[in-house]
């Protein structure tokens, strides 16, 4: 058991305790201890179990839960809920996010923190409930209209989803920006272990802006029309300026064996985990292959992709690797790849659309073939 006990005695909620849950529920209790003060969502599959865990345990905490209408609804509230300076959340599935990409868009030229998860399904249109990759361009280019980005975090298990919510809640409010999590139905149905914490909230400037009734002081004004000459290019200015600190500071990814890699693998959330798993197997065969797992998916981990793909040794420079990118989808995060590599070395395929999965197998197979391929064996 990692940790020590407490429970909360009215509600038997464990928090520091080694328990079994689902990553939809995982993430929800995560969410309210994060300080969720208000959640809007409608029922979609594969992430109802959200929706339903939210609409009993907000009511516990006294906190505010609304079934809304539709997605455009609850993206709407969320924009009016953040506006108060209330730490808003919603979730959907890809239709339902597809539905709220005007309102996100909103969200970002309002300079309003926000926060969305994305549990993806198959598609495109109405596809079907298998788990899936294919909203990565929707999630990492912004979506909707304008030049905007969110910040796109891609959990790897029900830990991970779990500790992604206070992450999220807190990029959220420092840079007033919405931050997206894109899991998928597999992570938001599998059960595993976590370790809920209930973990002090980051110390950040105050909500001056917040629309909180304006008596004694001046009437605060949030919203994303600008009209007088020069001054939406100025407020595009300065959002840009903001995204570049984003990539400055905030990313996020993991390197596993990749130092004498030979060939590298780069997938995240779950298919990382089905990576990391031949990655492993080809170890045992003698194939120096290596995985880079993104963690933020934007801002993109860039840096630490074109520097694996200009290896060093010594005052020499080393053999470039092959580079495999491995996804749920018929090539997204591939595409990121091949920007970073910059054309320094070869950046390969494999995908499965529309609600396939790749088994280890299958990914093993993949790198032994790279490795004929290249003349290693």
């Amino acid at each position: 058991m990692t940790g020590s006990r407490s429970v909360d005695p009215e509600r038997g909620r464990k928090v520091n305790e080694r328990i079994l849950m689902c990553g939809n529920e995982a993430l929800a209790e995560a969410a309210i201890l994060a300080g969720c003060d208000a959640y809007f969502g409608y029922p979609i599959t594969p992430q109802n179990e959200i929706s339903a865990y939210m609409a009993r345990r907000m009511a516990e905490e006294s906190r505010v839960f609304i079934q809304s209408e539709s997605e455009l609804a609850a993206i709407n509230m969320v924009f009016g809920a953040s506006a108060t300076g209330k730490r808003a959340m919603t979730s959907s599935s890809s239709p339902g996010i597809s539905l709220m990409q005007e309102g996100l868009s909103y969200l970002a030229g309002a300079e309003l923190p926000a926060v969305v998860v994305n549990v993806m399904r198959g598609g495109p249109g109405l596809g079907n409930i298998a788990p899936s990759q294919a909203d990565y361009f929707q999630a990492t280019r912004g979506g909707g209209h304008g030049d905007y980005r969110a910040i796109v975090l891609g959990p790897a298990s029900v830990q991970e989803l779990a500790d992604c919510m206070p992450l999220a809640f807190d990029l959220a409010d420092r840079y007033c920006i919405t931050v997206m999590i894109l899991a998928d139905g597999i992570l938001g149905q599998m059960m595993e272990p976590v370790v809920l914490e209930s973990k002090p909230r980051r110390t950040f400037p105050p909500k001056d802006w917040a629309l909180t009734g304006a008596k004694g002081r001046p009437q605060n004004i949030v919203r994303s029309l600008w009209l007088a000459d020069g001054a939406l290019e100025a407020h595009n200015n300065k959002l840009q300026a903001r995204y570049r600190e984003i990539r400055e500071k905030e990313v996020l990814c993991e390197e596993y064996r990749v130092d004498d890699a030979e060939i590298i693998v780069v997938a995240y959330g779950i298919v990382a985990r089905i990576v990391r798993a031949a990655v492993d197997q080809a170890r045992n065969e003698g194939v120096p292959v290596g995985l880079i797992r993104p963690i933020t998916l934007w801002p993109f981990p860039s840096e630490q992709i074109s520097r694996a793909a200009n290896p060093k040794q010594g005052d020499a420079v080393g053999p470039f690797p092959i580079f495999l990118a491995v996804e749920m989808s018929a090539g997204q995060m591939v595409e990121d790849v091949r920007l970073a590599v910059a054309g320094k070395a070869p950046v390969l395929f494999h995908g499965r659309p529309g609600g396939g999965i790749p088994a280890v197998d299958e990914v093993l197979e993949r790198i032994r073939q790279l490795t004929l391929h290249s003349g290693q064996a």
